[in-house]
């Protein structure tokens, strides 16, 4: 029994001192209810900090250290061997001890309630997998591919395909997707896990690992609201994260407050999803997302609204446009193509290396997805929108956001938005405040109920799918009045920058007709 009770000793100091380093033992980020950082806790977040920077930096800084002599080296070392005694001190700590024991049982038996006393840390990605398509034998849609798939790249004689495949790789999708870079996420710790355990105490909300079709693990968060009484709470709200968000503090905030049942989620390489944030992959995870909330959490597709911020629109579109029978979308902040930013930001004379680049492996081509489906849609502007304005926030007409708007209007109603109808509603989108706004659509002398009944009666007769011939016999003046009627309906403004977070009073379903 002493020699038990020995064995088991070591072994807990054993994984007292990998703790975060094996990768089947993730840290221990405290109780819930207990997320205030004490000075040691801090320190060791800090050290962890400058362990990742300096092994992101430890080509130049051997080769820095090499030059400066032993000195320094050894300086090193010191911190490292530092860094190594604070991990040693877990053995004395109680509640570590506690952690790993019910880790190691939940990772032995997976029982509902290993599951629970295991989601009682911040910070542990759960080990039973909550929703696993292949296991669990349901039809996934992740097969569809995307409008232009990654190319297979062969030989030497592909060398430079080679290059501007590995440029976009590193640079290229950690400048797209800045949250996938480990230092951010590390700066951001504190902050997630303040949101994740708001979520978890405040929401009841719960945490579930599911697995895409590509082996990566997405990191989920549920908060159900059927059970309160409001109709809201019936819906499930599917939020798609911008590229530096999470749901631990994201856009997942907005449809909570509205009242209704949401499903956040975490980008491959964001929080605890792991693989990178390619568009097959956004689109893999978004897939088993979707088959989560309809064959696990029991939601019809038809109770499923997408609401994406950003660059969340590729994922949420492409949802749409593979799953039809979703109520609708709200896109907010988001644009129509990804080229005409990308190209803003680089130097003219890498025009064509961009066009190629961002074609062949970042084809974020949002308005082509969201043409493909047939649903209501609702597009958020951002009047003073920093980011996905090609000339700046001062210029509004400059804002991708109109030409998303522009494309899904000229598609569905091509009788209406011919050139003058496209003048008018141009006119309209270079308003920056409501006054603006009201003033041109005023000046046109618009009759919302004849509008709405021109398209109810032709719907009536008809009940075609999009696009329709509305307009094609209609006088100048009512296609005016039709188009500036459309792009009231299909867009809304709201008065701010790119990163403020969206009230819960400016989120609205899509309109009917």
């Amino acid at each position: 029994r002493s020699a038990h009770s020995g064995r088991m000793a070591g072994w807990m100091w054993l994984r007292c001192v990998l703790g975060e380093a094996h990768r089947q033992h993730p840290r221990l980020g405290k109780y819930y209810r207990m997320i205030h950082f004490t000075g040691r806790e801090g320190f060791r977040s800090k050290a962890s900090a400058l362990w990742s920077l300096s092994y992101y930096s430890s080509p130049l800084l051997l080769c820095y250290l090499y030059r400066k002599g032993c000195r320094l080296i050894s300086l090193n070392i010191y911190v490292y061997r530092l860094v190594a005694q604070l991990k040693i001190t877990r053995w004395k700590n109680s509640e570590y001890l506690q952690f790993i024991s019910i880790l190691e049982e939940a990772k032995k038996n997976h029982t509902p309630a290993n599951k629970v006393s295991t989601a009682k840390y911040i910070g542990l990605f759960v080990f039973m997998c909550a929703f696993d398509p292949l296991c669990d034998r349901k039809q996934s849609k992740a097969g569809v591919s995307l409008l232009k798939p990654e190319p297979r790249l062969r030989g030497a004689a592909d060398s430079v395909l080679n290059s501007v495949f590995l440029i976009t790789h590193s640079f290229g999708r950690r400048m797209l997707y800045p949250g996938s870079v480990g230092l951010l996420q590390k700066a951001m710790r504190p902050m997630l896990q303040q949101g994740q355990a708001r979520l978890i105490e405040e929401f009841d909300g719960q945490r579930n690992k599911l697995v895409a079709c590509d082996g990566n693990e997405i990191d989920t968060m549920f908060v159900d609201r059927r059970r309160d009484g409001g109709q809201n709470g019936q819906t499930l709200v599917i939020c798609c994260e911008g590229n530096a968000g999470f749901y631990e503090v994201g856009c997942m905030n907005t449809p909570l407050e509205g009242g209704y049942s949401v499903l956040g989620w975490n980008h491959p390489g964001f929080g605890g999803s792991t693989g990178v944030p390619f568009p097959q992959n956004e689109a893999n995870a978004m897939d088993v997302v979707i088959q989560f909330a309809i064959h696990k959490l029991g939601f019809k597709i038809s109770d499923i609204v997408v609401y994406a911020w950003s660059i969340g629109g590729f994922t949420a579109s492409w949802a749409v446009m593979s799953y039809p029978e979703i109520q609708s979308i709200v896109l907010d902040a988001s644009f129509d193509d990804l080229l005409p930013l990308a190209l803003k930001v680089m130097p003219d004379s890498w025009r064509p290396l961009v066009q190629h680049t961002v074609r062949q492996y970042m084809n974020l081509n949002n308005a082509e997805q969201l043409l493909k489906y047939q649903g209501p849609v609702l597009l958020i502007r951002r009047t003073r929108d920093e980011i996905i304005t090609t000339t700046g926030p001062e210029d509004v007409m400059s804002n991708r956001g109109n030409d998303l708007l522009l494309k899904l209007l000229q598609f569905r109603y091509p009788k209406i938005m011919t050139d003058e109808g496209i003048r008018v509603v141009r006119q309209w989108l270079g308003s920056s405040t409501p006054l603006e706004e009201a003033s041109v659509y005023s000046g046109y002398e618009v009759d919302d109920d004849w509008c709405v009944s021109v398209l109810q009666s032709y719907q009536a007769d008809r009940d075609v799918l999009f696009p329709w011939s509305v307009g094609e016999d209609m006088t100048l003046e009512g296609r005016r009045q039709l188009a500036l009627f459309l792009a009231r309906k299909y867009m809304r403004n709201f008065e701010t920058t790119h990163c403020t977070p969206l009230p819960a009073s400016e989120f609205h379903q899509p309109w009917r007709l």
